[in-house]
């Protein structure tokens, strides 16, 4: 065995004297390079220079901080408000100069109704002005419960919630439901609110053309094949549709019945919002669903706020009675935001008190919008959007200059020359660049045939070159 091992001993040796040299030496910087990395450190200490005081104060006042924000010019529209100076109702004030109101969502008129003020100043007198307290937290009065059971059965559903910020109601309920891991499919067109809901909601989001059906469904056929891979996580995942029932931002009004045969179809929940559909369609106001004839209960969610048609602060939700309770632990703007002021909340219910006892005011809405949408037909340098029922419409720039900042410029300047003859209209541009021109129940002929003079006069002076 000895002899053996010695054998073996002597031919590594003999190897070695007859190995090339360029191999003993690469061998030996590699045998040296691994003794190296064995002992040697693993990073290196740099030499450290202490600052003396004067230093360091010479420093201090040198650092000049990056600012918190970019700079903007205070010619900058958004910094320069036009002050409103008594109601915005029919007739307003705007920095000192008398107006006739087609700017505000005070469709059916009732901000200055004699009637829903009564019951303010009573409210302010009887609870005083604020609640200083969550719903949760002492902040629930009577009056908000009497809201809530008055909402929920003008609109037929089994129960609401209420919120005392209207932009706050769509922006909490949709996180409430909908959580990382979820998925959504949103109509591109869709409200700052719902964008907002949807970015708090972490959950995946898929948006599809404006109202078309088409594109929606193949989003759903492609979510479907993706489910078929894994029908493990598809158990798990809930999906939704968000979409408003006439959109702010085109005044559009979404193809109900279709999205209701796609919801069964693939098996998706409906979120509606209805803040500029609630009070304004339907030969009772109750929204999109009721101008469709669409059960109201093959929708799962509901919701809009008092601030347009009503004329009140706040919004609410409406549905069946599980899915409303859910909000009531999980929607953000309600569990942690101050109640509604009772106030508003009595305002709220005398407004509905007037739409039930007249709704003809809905159909004399409805004639003043299709009058005002033949009116502007044709306006030069101007395309109308929208549909004849819509109280918000909007006019585009026929022909865009290929820059945002040049066609709100444009646009601008149309705006300028209406209000310099007393007629009160506002830009939009959250979406599109557009003047919205909003309709309400108080606006007399004379003043339908004023402002759109006015717009065409403007619009063939500044835009027809």
């Amino acid at each position: 065995m000895a002899t053996g091992q010695q054998w073996v001993l002597v031919e590594m040796v003999q190897a070695f004297y007859e190995a090339p040299a360029y191999h003993l030496i690469l061998e030996g910087i590699l045998i040296l390079w691994i003794i190296r990395l064995l002992f040697s450190k693993t990073y290196k200490l740099h030499e450290t220079y202490k600052l003396t005081e004067k230093e360091k104060e010479e420093l201090i006042e040198e650092w000049q901080p990056e600012a918190l924000v970019p700079p903007v010019s205070k010619d900058y529209p958004t910094l320069n408000y036009d002050v409103v100076t008594g109601p915005p109702s029919h007739k307003i004030t705007i920095n000192g100069k008398d107006c006739i109101n087609f700017a505000s969502f005070n469709f059916l008129g009732l901000l200055d109704n004699e009637r829903v003020k009564q019951k303010a100043l009573a409210s302010l007198k009887k609870y005083g002005v604020g609640t200083c307290g969550p719903r949760g937290f002492y902040g629930t009065f009577d009056v908000h419960l009497e809201l809530e059971s008055r909402l929920s059965k003008f609109m037929k559903t089994e129960e609401a919630i209420l919120y005392s910020y209207g932009f706050a109601t769509i922006a909490s309920a949709i996180p409430a439901y909908s959580k990382r891991g979820d998925i959504i499919f949103v109509d591109e067109a869709a409200c700052f609110a719902i964008q907002k809901g949807l970015q708090a909601s972490r959950s995946l989001i898929k948006y599809f053309k404006h109202n078309d059906m088409e594109d929606l469904e193949r989003l759903l056929k492609e979510q479907e094949l993706e489910d078929l891979k894994n029908p493990r996580k598809a158990r798990v995942t809930r999906k939704f549709i968000v979409v408003e029932g006439l959109y702010i931002n085109t005044a559009d009004i979404c193809p109900l019945p279709e999205l209701v045969k796609l919801k069964y179809k693939y098996k998706v929940r409906i979120f509606l919002e209805e803040s500029m559909s609630f009070g304004v369609l339907g030969d009772h106001g109750r929204g999109v669903t009721e101008h469709f004839g669409v059960n109201i209960d093959d929708i799962d969610l509901i919701s809009a706020n008092m601030e347009n048609a009503l004329a009140s602060i706040g919004g609410f939700c409406c549905g069946r009675s599980f899915v409303i309770d859910h909000q009531r632990l999980s929607g953000q703007g309600y569990c942690f935001s101050a109640s509604l002021p009772p106030m508003l909340a009595a305002a709220a219910i005398e407004a509905l008190n007037i739409l039930e006892e007249d709704p003809d005011v809905f159909r004399v809405l409805r004639e003043k919008c299709k009058h005002v949408y033949n009116a502007l037909q044709g306006t030069p340098g101007l395309k109308l959007a929208g549909v004849p029922v819509a109280p918000a419409l909007h006019l585009e720039l026929e022909r865009s200059s290929g820059s945002r900042e040049s066609d709100m410029k444009q646009l601008r300047s149309v705006v300028d020359y209406v209000s310099l003859t007393s007629q009160c209209v506002s830009l939009l541009h959250l979406c599109v660049s557009s003047i919205r021109v909003v309709v309400t129940i108080e606006q007399t002929e004379e003043d339908i045939q004023k402002a759109v003079a006015c717009i065409r006069e403007a619009a063939s002076a500044l835009l027809i070159s």
